[in-house]
């Protein structure tokens, strides 16, 4: 590889406009010590979870259909209650958002945003790309998120101020730390997303085609994996429609940790908005200009 093109794929150096590591440090609203003890049993309950989901992974499955069309399996349900339960057990006065059986102690300091299985259509498909999604909100602020995705054997977490870190599952290696890329070029970027199809008919990307056409290459790498390789590097941005606040949490603080930056389509940072742009930062208001172009 060519000295000009390494520059290009290293780890960004100069920060953008609310991103990189030290202005996500900036965003704990714990002690180091504190974040560390919740990371732990955060890591401790996905450990638990991923041993559910394998068990149940490529099996007959009983599949039901939510109010709103939507598929859940028995595995989502016993995932996100296992989790709950663990919770409660560890944490009484901790609340809890999940996406199977929604809130408690709504107003509590510190909430539990839980997503059981992210990737259920891959779940029942037997594609090995699902994972459980796991964050702490405190003081309406995300402090840590962990990625878990067992049949990948694969590990994303951070916390505020600890870094963003990938690692097996099985834990049969080191973490290594993770760093978004440092590419700055709209021409040399890879470009993520879920479904082309629900952001084109959601109205709400007018200029999503066209940005594909000025990129490098794009892939519809969604759900969870797209962050992941957004924050090791692997790619410059994900676009996503019809989100929920359980589905974006996790990656929020996986993202931020590793120098990327977060958004919705307004340019807020909002997890419940049902838009997000995830990139490197140095691409984000380009990136940013370029979906909400109208023809």
């Amino acid at each position: 590889m060519s000295e000009a093109r390494e520059a290009r794929f290293a780890p960004a150096i100069a920060a953008a406009v609310a991103s990189g590591p030290a202005w996500s440090a900036e965003r704990a609203r714990a002690s180091a010590a504190e974040l560390e003890a919740w990371l732990r049993f955060g890591q401790a309950a996905c450990d638990a979870a991923d041993a559910v989901a394998l068990d149940h992974f490529r099996r007959d499955l009983e599949i039901m259909t939510k109010p709103d069309r939507s598929f859940v399996t028995i595995a989502d349900q016993a995932i996100e209650r296992l989790i709950r339960e663990q919770i409660r057990a560890a944490y009484p006065d901790h609340g809890l958002v999940g996406e199977e059986y929604g809130s408690e102690a709504s107003t509590a300091r510190c909430r539990w945003y839980i997503d059981p299985i992210d990737g259920t259509h891959n779940f029942i498909r037997g594609v090995p790309l699902f994972g459980t999604l796991l964050a702490l909100e405190v003081d309406g602020e995300l402090q840590l998120g962990i990625v878990s995705a067992p049949a990948l054997r694969e590990r994303w977490y951070a916390r505020r101020g600890g870094g963003a870190w990938a690692v097996g599952a099985v834990r049969s290696e080191a973490p290594r730390a993770i760093h978004v890329s440092g590419i700055s070029a709209l021409a040399d970027a890879q470009v993520l997303y879920g479904s082309a199809h629900d952001i084109e008919t959601s109205a709400r990307a007018p200029g999503f085609r066209s940005l594909l056409g000025e990129v490098w290459r794009d892939r519809g790498f969604g759900d969870f994996w797209g962050y992941a390789l957004l924050a090791e590097g692997a790619a410059e941005a994900v676009i996503e429609v019809d989100l929920s606040a359980w589905d974006v949490a996790a990656p929020l603080v996986l993202v931020e940790e590793s120098g990327g930056r977060v958004t919705d389509f307004a340019g807020r940072r909002l997890i419940d908005s049902g838009t997000l742009l995830a990139t490197n930062g140095l691409l984000h208001d380009t990136i940013l200009a370029r979906v909400l172009a109208s023809d």
